[in-house]
């Protein structure tokens, strides 16, 4: 047994979440709906990724920010927010281009009886105020995010500030240094918890191929699989813009493939933030950026949504037999990428932006009912697309600060 572990923790973590993707596969092919019994194993991994998510960010962007100036600070957040706005209207590009070359739905119909209740849409401005919690401790038990990357800012620039200062700077100095090392003991404890991540991305496969099966994707199989053609050319852009940046793919890839995988299975931006994270630490990417992008671009960037959104809108348009027009598509990319931002860090944002593209274009709500039927399958691939994306970003940005400096 002592070897096995010691050959466990010596495999390396894209190895062992390919084998437990296939474990898993298999074990939910067999088991069917038994698999459920799994679970518990999945709902951990969930809860440990949760778990170390608040002090990974609050720690790592204080540190961040005290190892830049707050000039270059804002520069690097006014290119993130530029190339988050820009991927994701060119992702609702690509998702009408693509669907309307295929036009999945032609040929399908409602039958009347699917059924759905809008979520409510908190839209843009209350995203915004987001930003600002009104409670310190409520924004780090809710999991905000943008309320935690706020925290973080303020208060490291103000450690930033004392240490500067005549009379605060020991003081200042002494409360940095305790806050580095409280970052390099989550890191730690992350590095223990990336052990767990294999066991638990087997048992949530297990789960959702012992559940779905392959009905599922049968009877919506045309709308899946031109989404993932979407997908996949939004991710030939990917590689184009490394290209550009003169980034060595493999070496890009190499650490990328962990948490697209971890994202996959999870189908969480946020809970396979820790991943992310570790991936731009491994990558040597600039810490004072990713300490805010990621967490930023998990909770706002989603290109994967975006392109989920251009696909359904094209999809239900052809299930009523009314195609869109140009004046349509336009309109779906406008209003969908407004919404990609506008429902971010909401639990099932990729529905409900769906359901807001859908109100505002004139589209039925039940084809909105209908396309549930896959959003597993479809938050699956949308979800490891917005974190390649975080990532691709957070690497080109960080190389032209280097330049620059």
């Amino acid at each position: 047994m002592k070897k096995l572990w010691h050959l466990y923790i010596r495999t390396s973590l894209i190895k062992k979440i390919t084998v437990a993707l296939v474990i898993g596969i298999i074990l939910g092919l067999v088991l069917g709906e038994q698999a459920s019994v799994l679970a518990p194993f999945g709902d951990l991994l969930l809860r440990l990724l949760q778990f170390i998510i608040v002090p990974l960010i609050l720690f790592t962007l204080i540190v961040g920010v005290n190892q830049t100036t707050i000039g270059n600070l804002g520069r690097m957040g006014g290119k993130v927010f530029l190339y988050y706005l820009a991927t994701s209207a060119l992702a609702i590009i690509v998702g009408t281009s693509v669907a309307s070359l295929f036009n999945p739905g032609t040929g399908l119909s409602l039958s009347g009886d699917e059924t759905f209740d809008v979520p409510e849409n908190p839209g843009v401005t209350q995203v915004l105020l987001n930003i600002v919690p009104n409670n310190i401790v409520m924004a780090f038990s809710e999991m905000n995010l943008l309320g935690i990357i706020f925290t973080a800012l303020v208060f490291g620039v103000g450690i930033a500030y004392l240490r500067s200062t005549e009379q605060f700077a020991a003081k200042a100095k002494a409360l940095y240094d305790l806050i580095d090392t409280m970052n390099e003991l989550t890191l730690t404890v992350m590095k223990g918890i990336l052990q767990y991540v294999p066991i638990g991305i087997a048992a949530i496969i297990a789960g959702i191929v012992g559940e779905e099966g392959v009905n599922t994707l049968q009877e919506l199989g045309g709308f899946i699989g031109v989404l993932y053609v979407a997908l996949l050319v939004q991710l030939v852009i990917y590689v184009g813009i490394l290209l550009l940046s003169k980034t060595k793919l493999g070496d890009f890839f190499k650490e990328a493939r962990t948490p697209m995988l971890t994202a996959f299975v999870t189908q969480s931006s946020s809970g396979t933030l820790p991943v992310t994270l570790n991936a731009a630490n491994q990558l040597n990417l600039n810490k004072s950026l990713y300490g805010f992008s990621l967490p930023l671009g998990a909770t706002i960037n989603m290109d994967g949504a975006a392109i989920r959104i251009a696909v359904s809108a094209v999809f239900a348009a052809n299930v009523i037999g009314d195609p869109l027009s140009f004046a349509g598509v336009l309109q779906v990319v406008i209003v969908g990428t407004l919404a990609s931002v506008g429902t971010a860090g909401v639990p099932g944002a990729g529905i409900i932006m769906i359901a807001t593209v859908f109100s505002q274009v004139g589209l039925p709500m039940e084809a909105v009912a209908l396309l549930t039927a896959v959003d597993v399958f479809v938050g699956m691939g949308a979800t490891a697309l917005n974190v390649t994306g975080d990532l691709v970003g957070t690497n080109v940005i960080s190389k032209t600060e280097k330049r620059s400096s």
